[in-house]
């Protein structure tokens, strides 16, 4: 059964809520695209890693990024529904994949929300200068920061997207200020005392060690999330034309703020001088203080916190869509599937994943340093993010058979293009889950690093299964 035929049907239903407004226009879209991709802690991997990433962030462009985006303009455009690649998934290989799909990229919120929190905590305490630099290895400090940042962007979003869509906005803007101050810093240096990175052909080949297998992972990660505006394509305004112009605006930002904004950090700094959760503000607050500009630091840092609540706000949103969408289809508890009466937000499902991420903040510190944390957090983000984009990559190449409706946007070059496109991100895919899974070189306990990511993935996935066969008997007896 199609997503919107559920839909239209609960909605005829006498008890039935009022549905999702469409609140999303181009400029939001975009905004949306830039707060939820182009993130600042992978500028700040990225340049930890050595000059050899300038030239992985292009592979990342080449087998990640465009595949990935073409796909989504494509499947957007043809099944421009609420539920993105929940649908896609669903409609090329049946309903267990379908929910699988949705349930795998919906878990990935969980660690990714308390990362994307910790590197904004990391970052926050540049605001006060030395005084907080004490706090860098409270956990006490990196949790309460999580939960208060979780609970801002929870309020807003129940309240509806025409609200909280300003927290993504706001969040784009800070993502884009730090990137061109940080652009301006690298002139300045290279102007006045040389870049502190030599740029050679000799330097920039990617180094493929065992310990820098999991950071080439994480920059190809990075160019993830062109498929998040989709689950909410029912609050779209013209969805099926909106998101193939806003994704490809997007995308032209993205890349160019992730190059530049690591070039520029390796003017500054040398790598070894790097680490994963500060890079960006360590550069930044580096040639503010040789330029004399003692207030510069404090004020991106607080930029850099507003940037990464905007993209908890998107994320939440976005996601939330899916646990909505499988209420609906009875995959979930019809509660799932109830919208707030006033606000017209899936507040039930908000509240549910929220309450989860809380969850996923205790455990991911549990037995870890406040960095081991944050490592461990952003592998199992990886997995859960990309075992989703195998079925969606899948589903890519198996509706090519699906006829096409008038004024539908595809890929260039049509079925042949799209099956080529669709397997180069597959093959990507496949090497980006097995590459998060090796643990960086300074991680003392990398056996018990990798146990928890194994064990916390087998909970997430082996749940989802459970749960769909629990409910899929309950529809059968009933």
């Amino acid at each position: 059964m199609k997503i919107n035929a559920s839909a239209n049907r609960a909605a005829t239903e006498p008890d039935a809520s009022p549905q999702p407004k469409r609140v999303l226009g181009f400029r939001d879209l975009v905004m949306f695209y830039v707060v939820a991709t182009l993130s600042l802690r992978w500028i700040a991997v990225a340049a930890s890693a050595g000059p050899g990433t300038v030239v992985i962030w292009l592979i990342g462009l080449a087998t990640i990024f465009i595949p990935l985006a073409l796909c989504v303009l494509e499947l957007s455009s043809r099944y421009p529904q609420e539920g993105g690649m929940y649908v896609w998934s669903k409609r090329a290989f049946g309903d267990f994949a379908g929910f699988l799909t949705g349930w795998i990229y919906w878990t990935s919120n969980l660690p990714y929300f308390p990362a994307v929190l910790y590197f904004a905590a990391s970052n926050a305490l540049y605001v006060g200068g030395s005084k907080w630099k004490g706090l860098q290895g409270s956990a006490a400090f990196f949790m309460t920061f999580s939960l208060l940042g979780l609970g801002l962007a929870l309020v807003l979003n129940i309240v509806g997207l025409d609200i909280g869509k300003w927290l993504s906005n706001v969040g784009a803007i800070g993502t884009w200020l730090p990137v061109a101050l940080l652009c301006g810093a690298g002139v300045l240096a290279w102007i006045k005392f040389g870049s502190a990175t030599s740029f050679s052909a000799a330097s920039m080949k990617p180094s493929l060690q065992w310990g820098t297998i999991g950071v080439w992972s994480t920059v190809l990660y990075a160019f993830s999330g062109a498929e998040s505006a989709s689950f909410m394509g029912g609050e779209i305004k013209d969805a099926r034309r909106t998101i193939p112009r806003a994704l490809l605006v997007a995308g032209v930002l993205i890349t160019a703020g992730y190059m530049l904004g690591t070039v520029a950090i390796l003017v500054v700094l040398p790598h070894s001088q790097l680490n994963s959760l500060e890079g960006i503000m360590q550069a930044i607050s580096s040639s503010a203080e040789r330029a004399g500009w003692s207030g510069l630091g404090p004020a991106v840092a607080l930029l850099i916190c507003i940037s990464n609540l905007g993209g908890v706000g998107a994320y939440l949103a976005a996601l939330s869509r899916i646990p909505f969408v499988a209420g609906i289809d009875r995959f979930l508890p019809p509660a799932f599937g109830r919208v707030h009466p006033k606000w017209g937000t899936p507040y039930v499902s908000l509240i549910v994943q929220a309450l989860c991420c809380v969850l996923f903040i205790v455990l991911g510190q549990f037995g870890s340093t406040v960095h081991g944390a944050y490592q461990v957090l952003v592998s199992m983000t990886i997995i859960t993010n990309f075992v989703p984009y195998l079925f969606m990559f899948a589903a890519m190449i198996r509706l090519q058979r699906e006829p096409v409706e008038p004024g539908v946007v595809r890929v260039p070059g049509g079925k042949p293009v799209a099956i080529v496109l669709a397997t180069v991100g597959f093959v990507t895919t496949c090497a980006v889950i097995l590459g998060s899974m090796v643990p960086e070189a300074s991680e003392p306990h990398k056996l018990f690093a990798v146990a928890k990511i194994v064990l916390l993935n087998t909970i997430l996935f082996g749940g989802g299964m459970l749960l769909y066969w629990s409910r899929r008997r309950r529809s059968l007896d009933a």
